[in-house]
């Protein structure tokens, strides 16, 4: 148990306990809810948080192979897995068949339980030297890459890809047969192609028809931002599990929510405020730099402001401050002046649509 108030915790257990776990490949999973992989996001304090808040599993955000094998002490620091943490893969991007089976040898020894590899991120500097979503762009080479680091690892390796290029070129099925034959354990599919980056339709009927047609398993991951669509789509799907990402960076209780009934009892400011607390508890443990955890806790204070009152302004003022404490006086503030409130947001605004992964 963490450390939340006994009402707090009294609401989490009620929503916790409606949740099943769910087995994808050699692979089991507390929720069928995964928290999917962003830069800059899913660091090990932002994964725990999102366990013990109803995320059955989580992943790194995205690690340079080069960055591990050239021995990066930044780099090797993000490898860093908390003994808390139950199911956590770490991401790999990269171009390179060896360097990549390389770097996963080494992420093995930091405890994950699964090697994930980056085939979806859209940004410039990552596709750019030809790996994220660059890797749909040779299917040829896949083969090679999967059995190459495969065989360099002990435990499952997993995939995240996007359904394409481009609206013309979507190969998503493709690259799935491929991964099939070469004894991937599960293939993540985010429903955009690349030159849509965050923004536009996401093809869940592209994702759906794979996922039938799939012999692995397909986790489906795309704009599953409110409770309820994550229950229609949890309702109605051939995915073995989904995959949130923004979503949960503004509504930490999204994993929870999603199992929510009319009758169970509302998440409020007061709640959040809980969490914020919480977060900043798990940084402490492993961040050694305050300005470094400055940075993070006001971009997650923020994130999780967004939908009250009176965010806009609070929002403003908070990233004007550069003392921790002032930080953590101005949020208390905030969030126990709204009390009872509840978020209330349009989840269709465009939100880290720039690229995180």
């Amino acid at each position: 148990m963490e450390n939340y108030s006994k009402d707090l915790q009294a609401k989490i257990d009620v929503l916790a306990a409606k949740i099943k776990p769910v087995q994808v490949g050699s692979l089991t999973f507390s929720s069928p809810l995964l928290l999917a992989p962003m830069a800059g996001i899913t660091t090990s304090p932002f994964r725990l948080l999102m366990e013990n808040l109803g995320a059955g599993g989580t992943i790194t955000e995205l690690i340079s192979c080069y960055g591990i094998n050239y021995g990066n002490k930044k780099t090797l620091d993000m490898l860093k897995i908390c003994a808390k943490e139950k199911v956590v893969g770490i991401q790999l991007f990269g171009d390179d068949a060896d360097q990549m089976a390389k770097a996963a040898q080494i992420v093995a020894g930091y405890g994950c339980n699964f090697v994930d590899i980056n085939m979806g991120c859209p940004v410039r500097k990552v596709v750019g030297k030809g790996a994220g979503v660059a890797l749909m762009q040779n299917t040829k080479v896949l083969s090679t890459l999967f059995k190459k680091v495969r065989s360099a690892i002990n435990v499952p390796l997993t995939i995240k890809i996007r359904t394409g290029i481009d609206e013309n070129s979507k190969n998503a099925h493709e690259v799935v047969k491929i991964a099939q034959d070469e004894g991937i354990e599960f293939v993540t599919i985010h429903g955009r192609t690349k030159m849509q980056l965050y923004r536009g339709q996401v093809d869940w009927e592209y994702i759906e028809q794979i996922a039938s047609d799939s012999q692995i398993p397909v986790i489906g991951n795309g704009d599953l931002h409110t409770p309820l669509r994550v229950k229609n789509k949890l309702s109605d799907t051939n995915c073995q599990a989904l995959m949130l990402g923004r979503g949960p960076v503004r509504n930490p209780f999204l994993f929870l929510e999603s199992f929510r009934d009319d009758e169970d009892i509302a998440f409020v400011a007061t709640d959040y405020l809980e969490v914020i607390l919480q977060l900043k508890s798990y940084m402490e443990l492993q961040l050694t730099k305050n300005h470094l955890m400055l940075i993070q806790l006001r971009k997650f204070i923020v994130w999780f402001s967004a939908g009250f009152a009176n965010a806009s302004s609070f929002r403003g003022k908070i990233f004007r401050l550069q003392d921790i404490s002032e930080v953590m006086k101005l949020t208390e503030e905030f969030f126990l002046t709204l009390g009872s409130a509840e978020k209330k947001m349009n989840v269709d605004d465009a939100f880290l649509t720039s690229g995180h992964g």
